[in-house]
């Protein structure tokens, strides 16, 4: 009996089944607009929630029961590698990621940490060949540790910068090592408390540095992942410098990184932010920087990253509609379960229930996105209200012969307009029709 129990591998049974232990809607090799389920989707196990967290919140204690916390140290950090692979082949998950404080524990300097990194990383790999599974992504902690307090690559202190960068330089060398297929940069702390204290060009422009270093060491190594940005507009900083996508993709453009990175979308940031989900991922898709998501959902009752498992068949729909859409698809990214079961969910069987969820969710999304593409629904909808951009001078102000003169003398005919009904309504109640249906 492993950490999860006696549970086999969860198999896919369909819409009827009653049976927690299966899929209901996600079946790995059904064919979806070309390819298989498994290929859309990619999806992908978080280190950090399903083997580090402990159901903390910031008023109690943890309460989850994990088999592998009868360890300490470094066999902790082993057990968790069982327990992290045991998980992926009950759910026929290809990935997972992690942050390299995740795997393994800090040692009292930073060649005790590198050590420690460079043994636990050996064991995932033996684990990888053995198991076919794969490192979606990997990433840098540099926001737990008391040292990042005034941030990392944007921190006031040049010590700690040059700390950071020996851990990302670490990190980078082990997702080569790990054949992952990209690389995240999370600023969890790279933003500022109050202006009056903060040099914000300087910081920025270190920021920008700190990246440019990234860049072409990856290159000196031949790490060839795709380089993300994760945004997020708070917590734990009041004011993160990757507040959201367009910000993002701004600070990128302006310092002539937008080449070499995309975005890592996350729901829960893009609530955070004041969008929606699909709202960030249209503005990465439609800069060509939508590269992977972060998947899960907060509760808009409450102010901070609550990190919940997807659940939200609108929500998934309307990503996986966008991520459609988006050339290749999520690529070379995935869909990371960055979530974490509730407090209350003590047992390590919940942690299989809630990925079952997450999965099947987005599967249905997957579905019903599939059969809104092919029954050209939006495209219809768009295609009629902006109708008038297609002929006369609509098609002038398009193409680009249009000017202020031309548009001018055009008003001046004083041609009554006649507006038509969005019918909002009516389309939402057409999604629920697919939802329901497709």
């Amino acid at each position: 009996m492993g950490y999860f129990g006696d549970v086999k591998p969860i198999q896919y049974e369909g819409r009827e089944s009653t049976n927690p232990l299966a899929f209901k809607f996600y079946n790995p090799d059904q064919v979806v607009l070309g390819k298989t389920m498994r290929e859309h989707l990619r999806f992908a196990v978080a280190y950090w929630h399903s083997f580090t967290g402990s159901g903390t919140d910031p008023f109690g204690a943890g309460t989850a029961i994990r088999g592998w916390d009868a360890y300490s140290g470094m066999d902790l950090a082993k057990a968790r590698v069982e327990a992290c692979f045991e998980l992926l082949n009950i759910l026929g998950a290809d990935f997972f990621c992690f942050h390299d404080r995740d795997i393994a524990p800090e040692g009292d300097t930073l060649q005790e940490t590198n050590r420690n990194l460079d043994e636990i990383v050996a064991l995932i790999k033996e684990n990888m060949k053995a198991t076919g599974k794969k490192l979606l992504w990997n990433t840098a902690n540099m926001f737990t540790n008391p040292r990042f307090l005034h941030g990392a690559a944007t921190t006031n202190h040049a010590d700690v910068f040059a700390y950071a960068a020996a851990q990302v330089k670490k990190a980078l060398e082990h997702g080569k090592e790990l054949g992952a297929e990209n690389y995240v940069f999370w600023g969890g702390r790279e933003g500022y408390e109050s202006l009056l204290n903060t040099d914000m060009g300087l910081e920025l422009d270190n920021l920008a540095r700190f990246l440019h270093m990234a860049v072409d060491y990856a290159k000196e190594i031949g790490f060839d992942a795709q380089f993300l940005i994760e945004p997020k507009p708070k917590e734990p900083t009041k004011h993160q410098y990757d507040f959201d996508a367009a910000t993002t993709l701004s600070f990128l453009r302006k310092y002539g990184l937008l080449p070499h990175f995309k975005l890592n979308i996350e729901a829960n940031h893009a609530t955070l932010a004041g969008h929606t989900f699909e709202h960030e991922l249209r503005v990465a898709r439609l800069d060509g920087a939508l590269g992977s998501i972060d998947a899960n959902q907060g509760d808009l009752l409450l102010g901070w990253d609550t990190d919940e498992f997807p659940t939200d068949l609108y929500s998934t729909t309307l990503a996986m509609y966008e991520i459609l859409q988006n050339e290749g698809g999520l690529g070379r990214g995935g869909v990371n379960f960055d979530a974490k079961v509730r407090r209350t969910s003590l047992e390590p069987i919940d942690v299989v229930y809630a990925h079952i969820a997450g999965m099947d969710s987005f599967a249905r999304g997957l579905q019903v996105a599939a059969k809104l593409i092919e029954d050209r629904v939006f495209e219809n909808v768009l295609e009629n209200r902006y109708a008038t951009f297609r002929t006369g001078i609509g098609a002038d102000i398009v193409s680009g012969k249009a000017n202020f003169h031309t548009l001018e003398a055009y008003a001046l005919q004083n041609k009554p307009i006649v507006h038509e009904s969005g019918r909002v309504e009516l389309i939402r109640s057409v999604l629920n029709q697919y939802i329901l249906n497709a």
